[in-house]
């Protein structure tokens, strides 16, 4: 691979990442409300959701949506569907306090939130649409490695990137989520904050493009 390319695409990538995006709401919103271990489990589930969209890529995927515009549509408002089920899931609980909630004191268990968060990643078109329209500028072309192989290394690459950026937000926001729940009112405020910040997370991906 062209290294030239790589560091390039590397540059571009942390630029994207750091980008506040529904992904790194989505992870402030899990973190705030059930604190480090759900953030991180949210976390590691959006990096396996880019990680499945890395081997769709390499297999040939990316050049099917390009050829079926209408694709990325109907994955962008299932997202967003999925995502206002999990804030009204959430906000409703607040009032039964014996449902659900990110901001309970029980949190998710660690399997549930890791297949609300990979399903969450896998609907969410701005993983699609940066393999779509992105990695292809820097895979470099007349060389031995093939172009499936290139993309997978990018798409893991920008898998790390996501592992690390993610995972510190998700510790500082889940110290920040500990600080502000030393009440029970606290803790139905952050409840409120973190199912309405999964409200903007699903007004995000409608608008992603």
């Amino acid at each position: 691979m062209d290294l030239r390319l790589v560091l390039l695409f590397l540059g571009m990538d942390l630029l994207l990442v750091c980008t506040p995006g529904p992904d790194m709401l989505y992870v402030t919103a899990r973190s705030l409300g059930q604190g480090r271990r759900t953030g991180l489990m949210a976390v590691t589930g959006i990096c396996c959701g880019y990680a499945v969209h890395t081997v769709l890529a390499a297999a040939g995927l990316a050049a099917a949506l390009r050829a079926v515009p209408a694709a990325l549509p109907a994955m962008r408002y299932a997202g967003a569907a999925y995502l206002v089920f999990l804030a009204v899931r959430t906000l409703m609980s607040l009032r039964n306090r014996t449902g659900p909630a990110l901001g309970s004191s029980t949190p998710d268990p660690a399997g549930k939130v890791l297949r609300q968060s990979i399903l969450t990643a896998l609907l969410n078109p701005k993983g699609l649409l940066l393999y779509l329209s992105l990695m292809p500028q820097f895979i470099a072309t007349g060389t031995t490695v093939p172009i499936g192989l290139q993309l997978t290394a990018l798409g893991l690459l920008h898998v790390v990137n996501c592992a690390i950026l993610y995972g510190l937000i998700a510790l500082a926001t889940a110290r920040a989520g500990q600080a502000l729940t030393g009440t029970p009112q606290a803790t139905h405020r952050i409840s409120a904050v973190s199912g309405t910040l999964l409200l903007v997370v699903a007004a995000a991906t409608l608008t992603a493009h």
